[in-house]
C-alpha cells in the first residue's frame, strides 16, 4: 500500500462530500441500533453514567438541535445556565439535558425519531450561513473535556465535520458497549479516518509515518524527511485515543474534536 501525504488529503466540507459522509455515518448507526435487543439498549457505555439508550437520547437531542435554530438556542441557553453543575462545561450540561428529555422514549421510539430527524439535521447544519461559519468559539476545558483538546472550534467545521464525527464515534461506543463487531468496511469509514489524520497532523505539525490497520485504515506519511519511528494503531483505536477515550503519549496526546 502506497503512503498518502496527510497534507494532500482533501478536507471534508459542505463543498466536497460532507452531506454524503454524514448520511452514511447515520446509516451505520441505524443498522447497529436496529439489531439490538432490549437488554443491549440498557448496556453501560464508556461515557460515564450513560447506557446505550441514554446515548441514543443524546444523539436525538443533538439532531433536533441541528435541525432547528430555535431548538439549538434553547439547548445552548440551558447549558450556559446549568454549566456549574457540570464542572463549568456548558456542553456537558446540554448533553445531560438531551439525555433527560428523551429518557421516557423506548428504544423503538428513539430509533424512529432519529431516522426522522437525521436528514433534516444534516441539511440544516450544512446551510449554516457564511458569516456564522467564519466564527470560531472557545471550548470549555472543564468537565468531560480531555486534556490536549483544541481551545476553540470553527462553526463551519463544527457543522460540516464535528457533528458527523460525534455520531460516528458514538456508534463505535455503542458497538463496544454491546460487544458487537462494527462493520467499518464501508468507504465512509476510511474517508472519515483520513480526514481525522489530516486534522491531527495539521495540529501537531510534526512529520509522521502513520500506519493504521483495519478496513478503515491506511498508510500516511509526511513528505518531510526527518521522521521518527512509525506509529502503528488500529484505525478505530487511533480515533478513540484522539477523542480522549483512551490514553495517548507523544504525538498521540494531541487531541482532535469528535
Amino acid at each position: 500500500m502506497s503512503a498518502i501525504d496527510p497534507a494532500r488529503i482533501e478536507p471534508i466540507t459542505r463543498r466536497t462530500d460532507a452531506a454524503e459522509v454524514a448520511l452514511a455515518v447515520y446509516e451505520q448507526l441505524f443498522d447497529l441500533l436496529d439489531g439490538l435487543s432490549s437488554a443491549e439498549w440498557t448496556a453501560s457505555t464508556q461515557c460515564p453514567g450513560w447506557t446505550v439508550r441514554d446515548m441514543g437520547g443524546h444523539l436525538l437531542g443533538a439532531a433536533r438541535a441541528n435541525a432547528s435554530m430555535r431548538e439549538n438556542l434553547r439547548q445552548q441557553a440551558w447549558g450556559v445556565r446549568h454549566r456549574r453543575q457540570h464542572g463549568g462545561n456548558p456542553l456537558d450540561a446540554v448533553n445531560a439535558r438531551q439525555v433527560a428529555e428523551h429518557a421516557r422514549l423506548d428504544p423503538a421510539q428513539v430509533l424512529s425519531a432519529l431516522r426522522a430527524a437525521a436528514p433534516t439535521a444534516i441539511k440544516a447544519r450544512l446551510r449554516t450561513p457564511a458569516p456564522m461559519r467564519a466564527v470560531t468559539v472557545p471550548l470549555a476545558t472543564g468537565g468531560s473535556t480531555a486534556s490536549g483538546m483544541p481551545r476553540g472550534v470553527n462553526l463551519g467545521h463544527l457543522a460540516d465535520v464535528i457533528y458527523t464525527r460525534d455520531v460516528w464515534m458514538h456508534t463505535v461506543d455503542i458497538a463496544q458497549a454491546v460487544q458487537r463487531p462494527l462493520d467499518v468496511t464501508g468507504p465512509v469509514n476510511r474517508r472519515l479516518v483520513a480526514d481525522v489524520v489530516a486534522e491531527w497532523t495539521g495540529r501537531h505539525r510534526q512529520p509522521v509515518d502513520l500506519v493504521l490497520v483495519g478496513p478503515a485504515g491506511g498508510h500516511y506519511r509526511s513528505s518531510a524527511s526527518a521522521i521518527d519511528a512509525p506509529i502503528e494503531h488500529d484505525a478505530i483505536e487511533f480515533c478513540r485515543i484522539l477523542s480522549g477515550r483512551a490514553t495517548g503519549e507523544g504525538l498521540m496526546a494531541t487531541r482532535v474534536l469528535f
